[in-house]
């Protein structure tokens, strides 16, 4: 059973999420987090040791969210090329939907707290490896599958999605600019269909067969 304490410090971390990732860990002040969340400073420290303490975990809750985006995508999901395209469906849509208000949460924390704060980068790293071994576990299964060409290198095709998809993401907020994220997912699209067999479909249908 959720305790009231348990209960408070998860509304207090939905609503500091927002705040850390629009205005980064050293612009994000202790008023802007009183005011979002309601509470007194004091309430606050109540559930939270340190304002760098109550930081991760909003990074942690706006990574959670994300990772239930992915789940949602690939729920149903049989073919290599189409897990692939739902993976590059859930980075595009940042770019119009973030997961939580200021958009990409591991892009805007890698930026802010390369140099300045190794925890926070630490945080990021972490879910930027868990997004590259998505993608390279899929392509890993879709050659040992058949459904994409043998030579295909996960490595390779993790490392050009996610940072093909979160270079647009930083230029499409930059210049206030969906275009170049949609011009990024239109190329993935074509880049990932292009590693797929002649016979993909029949060694798909051979397997759940």
């Amino acid at each position: 059973m959720v305790t009231k304490g348990e209960r408070t410090r998860r509304r207090i971390v939905e609503r500091a999420a927002p705040v850390f990732n629009t205005r980064g860990y050293f612009g994000a002040s202790m008023g802007d987090l009183v005011r979002e969340t309601g509470l007194e400073k004091g309430g606050i420290y109540n559930h939270f040791g340190s304002k760098e303490e109550l930081a991760l975990a909003a990074f942690d809750y706006s990574v959670g969210v994300m990772s239930e985006r992915f789940d949602e995508a690939l729920e149903g999901r049989m073919g290599t090329l189409e897990k692939l395209l739902a993976v590059v469906g859930v980075l595009g849509g940042m770019a119009e939907d973030p997961p939580v208000r200021g958009g990409c949460p591991v892009l805007n924390t890698a930026i802010e707290a390369d140099d300045a704060h190794r925890a926070l980068k630490e945080r990021a790293r972490g879910a930027a490896t868990d997004w590259l071994r998505l993608v390279g576990s899929i392509v890993k299964e879709g050659v040992a599958s058949g459904e994409l060409e043998g030579g295909t290198d996960p490595r390779k095709v993790a490392s050009v999605v996610v940072a093909t998809l979160e270079g647009a993401l930083m230029l499409s907020k930059l210049n206030d600019d969906p275009a170049h994220m949609e011009r990024a997912v239109e190329h993935l699209e074509e880049y990932l269909r292009s590693l797929s067999r002649p016979d993909a479909g029949s060694a798909q249908a051979g397997r759940g067969s």
